[in-house]
């Protein structure tokens, strides 16, 4: 599921976020702009009859970024297909629901940097952390095409070096997209494991009552491993680029992009480092994680 975020939570007063009406207006894919006016027109759960609350699905995205050839920050943005049913033409980091396979004893083993421990410790939960990290990699796989992981026998990086070897990992990737084989055999079959050591968690998103769909999202951070290539998965995603964050914004401003806050304003985080490896040291180093939308008074779950 392309870039499940909290859509609607916004950031602090006073952060660089235009609000989502204005955007809306702004923006030049007219089709995207009217269910963008929609959807926040919508009246809340609570305010129709009959109506029960929506559950709110934990949820992982990541912000995957590189150095561009001339060694300037790059991160992956993806287009969301017109025909979605959800968020439809949004430019989104890749992301989307955690699975109960994220949480499965067998990937998790397979897992490199971070234990689920840590992992709980990091997100304030008990337990399950870990699951988040394998959720954002999973979908950052399925849509983008990315896999940071490592050979088991040898600890080096995963390259896709021919054709021939692109092409597999290409029916892997397929495969899973469509539930017929587990992350966790992928990484058995071909002898690999996921390397969560440059993967950072930098913010935390839940969509306030009211909206049709509630996601208590966490927000990563993450190397770009060397040797793949960006490529969308024409499904969920019909468009995939590199791009600056300062072009991304621009072009948001300008109305060429539509993007929810928590994109607008994550962009504008990643817009302050010059450098992938500046970015992802300030995300190490994070002590207090930014949290938008937790603790309304309006949930009782």
């Amino acid at each position: 599921m392309t870039g499940t975020v909290s859509p609607d939570a916004s950031p602090p007063h006073g952060a660089p976020v235009p609000p989502p009406d204005a955007t809306a207006q702004r923006s030049g894919h007219a089709a995207t702009r009217h269910a963008v006016a929609r959807d926040a027109a919508s009246p809340p759960d609570a305010a129709r009859p009959g109506t029960a609350p929506v559950a709110i699905r934990p949820a992982a995205t990541v912000l995957v970024v590189r150095d561009s050839a001339a060694g300037e920050l790059e991160v992956c943005l993806l287009r969301r297909n017109l025909e979605s049913t959800f968020v439809g033409g949004v430019s989104v980091f890749p992301g989307g629901a955690v699975e109960p396979a994220d949480g499965d004893p067998a990937v998790l083993a397979l897992c490199d940097g971070r234990t689920d421990a840590e992992a709980s410790a990091r997100l304030g939960i008990d337990h399950g952390g870990l699951a988040y990290w394998v959720a954002a990699i999973r979908e950052t796989f399925e849509e983008a095409g990315l896999l940071p992981a490592t050979w088991a026998h040898s600890g080096a990086p995963l390259h896709f070096s021919d054709d021939a070897f692109a092409a597999r990992f290409a029916e892997h990737r397929a495969a899973v997209d469509r539930e017929e084989r587990s992350l966790a055999q992928v990484l058995e079959t071909e002898g690999l494991r996921l390397d969560l050591t440059a993967m950072h968690y930098v913010s935390h998103w839940i969509t306030p009552p009211g909206r049709s769909r509630r996601y208590d999202t966490r927000f990563f951070l993450a190397q770009a491993p060397a040797g793949q290539q960006l490529l969308h998965d024409g499904r969920e995603a019909i468009e995939g680029a590199w791009m600056r964050p300062v072009d991304a914004i621009a072009r948001q401003e300008a109305g060429e992009l539509v993007m929810r806050p928590p994109t607008v304003w994550s962009l504008h985080q990643l817009a302050r480092s010059t450098t992938a490896a500046e970015a992802l040291a300030e995300a190490a180093a994070l002590q207090d994680v930014p949290s938008f939308g937790a603790n309304d008074p309006r949930d009782t779950a």
